[in-house]
């Protein structure tokens, strides 16, 4: 293990061959890009930063669990052409999309604030590991996870790419959320019009009908009234199933648990349910749950040959799980029209995921995930950092300047340039063998300080804060 940490710290010390090279070739293509004008040069130059730094957030992951999530706001879309069929960049139009498109790229790569960071980041990089050359070398484990905390604090997501990621996201669920309702309307307009609507126009011309007959012939008067009575009624209970389609009163009235409890009454399988659902969900997401569950007891009836299935509503922390097993013939595949890829517009909407799991022959299994859908108070709530730990923060935030800046770079500044006045900076009263020592020493220490301030409370109740802060992903 100790051999292996060796090793990890030896490699990110031999890539400083590489990084040098590097930050000498991206320096010179951005001096030709921003002096002399030659800005296709940039292009190239972020690419070659990022690239960097994406090998940087692998390697750091890989050696040391710290996982650095890719920061880099999202790509423009490509240019839409107007009703004329020109492009148009702030005022100018154009008849091709590649001046645009080119804009547009250039506006986002120089607009996104990890463009700047993962240069300063790289810049900083020889530096920072020549700091931790001694921990490398004595406690390589330990400067690992040093390293891991400077890599995590220049490239890791800023809160405007987390911002933009989340508008993006948004934006999809917004047009899911959208695609879906307008389904949803075209079903209910379709059942009206097929259904209620037809048996209405029905009963308007039986009534006309007995209109004509009640002075000539009332027998045959009265036996069409019994007609429009009887034709009056399956209106009613096709309005009312209607109705139960859009939000049933059930659902309204009593809940999550009972919905479902009598859709399994209604249904022709025999289906079990457990409930553990301390408490409601939200409207909407009760709506969502509930015709996603009807929809996958309607698939295993009527395409799945199942005769039984189970029902299980549970939390997971913040989470709702919801879990749908048949022992039907299995096969399913949203791709055939099964009503599964409606399901996954619906839950999209709550950044719901949904798992499948239908071999040939059966048993089918759906499993959905809405995350953080449910009341604060199931998951409990952060504790605030303690005073101890506060007063710790802002005690290192208040002094690590001075062993960084003063006393370690501007110290070095004076000594590299020869400067003869020593003012209050301690390194240079030292003998002469233990100047540079003492000035990459303190330089250290201002780094080490600043780390700490970032990780204490980042660090703090770190699982809970990855409950509600990570997203969560599918089942394979």
């Amino acid at each position: 293990m100790l051999l292996r940490r060796f090793g990890q710290a030896a490699a990110l010390l031999g890539l400083l061959l590489l990084e040098v090279q590097a930050i000498a070739l991206s320096l010179v293509m951005l001096l030709l890009s921003f002096g002399l004008g030659m800005v296709f040069l940039y292009s190239p130059q972020v690419q070659l930063v990022r690239r960097m730094a994406e090998l940087n957030r692998r390697l750091v992951g890989r050696w040391t669990g710290v996982h650095i999530e890719s920061p880099y706001l999202p790509e423009p879309p490509p240019p839409v052409p107007q009703s004329d069929g020109m492009y148009r960049s702030d005022r100018t139009l154009y008849k091709s999309p590649r001046i645009p498109a080119w804009n547009n790229r250039w506006k986002w790569l120089v607009s996104d604030p990890a463009t700047w960071r993962d240069t300063i980041w790289l810049v900083l990089e020889p530096l920072v590991k020549l700091a931790l050359l001694p921990v490398f070398v004595v406690l390589p484990e330990r400067g690992l996870r040093v390293y891991a905390l400077w890599s995590d604090m220049l490239l890791r997501p800023t809160a405007a790419s987390r911002l933009a990621s989340q508008v993006s996201h948004l934006k999809r669920t917004r047009n899911l959320a959208a695609d879906s309702q307008a389904a949803e309307m075209r079903r209910i307009e379709r059942d009206l019009h097929d259904g209620t609507q037809a048996r209405l126009v029905a009963i308007g011309m039986t009534l006309g009908a007995v209109e004509q007959l009640v002075d000539d012939d009332p027998a045959a008067a009265k036996a069409l009234l019994s007609k429009a009575r009887d034709a009056s009624s399956e209106t009613l209970t096709e309005l009312r199933r209607v109705i139960r389609g859009i939000h049933p009163p059930v659902l309204a009235e009593r809940g999550l648990a009972d919905a479902v409890r009598a859709l399994a009454i209604d249904s022709p399988l025999q289906v079990t349910v457990d409930v553990d659902l301390p408490h409601r969900p939200e409207a909407p997401v009760e709506a969502a749950v509930y015709f996603a569950v009807s929809e996958l007891l309607s698939n295993a009836a009527r395409h799945g040959d199942a005769q039984t299935a189970t029902v299980d509503l549970s939390t997971n922390g913040p989470h709702l799980r919801v879990t749908v097993t048949d022992d039907g013939m299995g096969g399913a595949d949203p791709a055939k029209g099964s009503g599964l890829s409606g399901i996954e517009r619906r839950l999209a909407a709550f950044d719901g995921v949904l798992a499948l799991n239908s071999p040939a022959g059966g048993p089918t299994t759906v499993t959905m995930e809405l995350p953080r859908v449910l009341p604060d108070h199931w998951a409990g709530s952060l504790p605030r950092l303690p005073r101890w730990k506060a007063a710790i923060v802002i005690l290192l935030w208040a002094t690590a300047w001075c062993p960084t800046f003063p006393q370690g770079l501007v110290a070095g500044i004076f000594k590299t340039f020869g400067i003869e006045e020593k003012t209050w900076f301690l390194a240079l009263y030292m003998p002469e063998p233990w100047q540079w020592p003492v000035i990459l020493g303190m330089i250290s220490l201002g780094l080490c300080m600043h780390i700490l301030a970032i990780w204490i409370p980042s660090n703090h109740n770190r699982d809970l804060w990855f409950a509600r802060a990570t997203p969560i992903k599918p089942w394979c």
